[in-house]
């Protein structure tokens, strides 16, 4: 389960990249940093099994969830998805990058009216989504604000159907609603999105 929000994260932007945070933003993927994030999945999941009073706290950056993202998640991500990145913006805003195969996307939906917006979109191209990851009590939410596609704006709806397109399972065929709550797994009670870095609270 923590895997699969991982990758929602790639994919739409929870998913969290426009490149607006200085620092880790600028930094390229790691091993090291992928290896670092996959101790730290490692430690949430096994306390996920444990009761504390306490709170527990993992940090994770921008850039270990980058580098995860890469060498870790490459994948587990669909096909037509490729190069996720993500920027923690803080203050709860996070933005999300990938770039996306959006002729699969046209021809799925059969759009090919002259005034479809869905009709222009075609070839490889990047996706941005920029809103608010809301987390307490072990839910979470993701709150757009923002989206473009190859730099220019496009509505909800299109990212909608992108996102279901691309997030589509056996188990979930109509995909993921950009409005849903999700349950955060393994006791994560919330995550505290600040500059550069979350805090996963468990």
């Amino acid at each position: 389960m923590l895997r699969r929000i991982l990758v929602f994260v790639g994919i739409v932007g929870a998913l969290t990249a426009v490149h607006a945070v200085q620092g880790d933003a600028q930094v390229r993927p790691s091993k090291r940093d992928a290896q670092s994030m996959k101790q730290k999945v490692t430690a949430i999941v096994a306390r996920g099994d444990l009761v504390s009073k306490a709170p527990l706290r993992t940090t994770v950056t921008e850039s270990e969830l980058n580098s995860y993202l890469v060498y870790e998640l490459g994948d587990a991500l669909p096909g037509g998805v490729v190069d996720p990145a993500v920027t923690i913006m803080g203050t709860g805003r996070v933005s999300g990058r990938a770039v996306v195969d959006l002729d699969a996307v046209r021809k799925a939906s059969g759009s090919t009216g002259f005034f479809d917006p869905r009709s222009y979109l075609s070839g490889h191209l990047p996706v941005n989504a920029t809103g608010l990851l809301r987390t307490a009590n072990g839910v979470g939410r993701f709150e757009l604000q923002s989206t473009t596609v190859g730099g220019v704006p496009i509505p909800k709806a299109l990212l909608q159907e992108i996102v279901t397109y691309y997030s589509r399972t056996a188990e979930k065929p109509d995909g993921i609603s950009l409005d849903d709550e999700f349950a955060l797994p393994a006791r994560i009670r919330e995550i505290q999105v600040e500059p550069g870095h979350a805090i996963v609270v468990q």
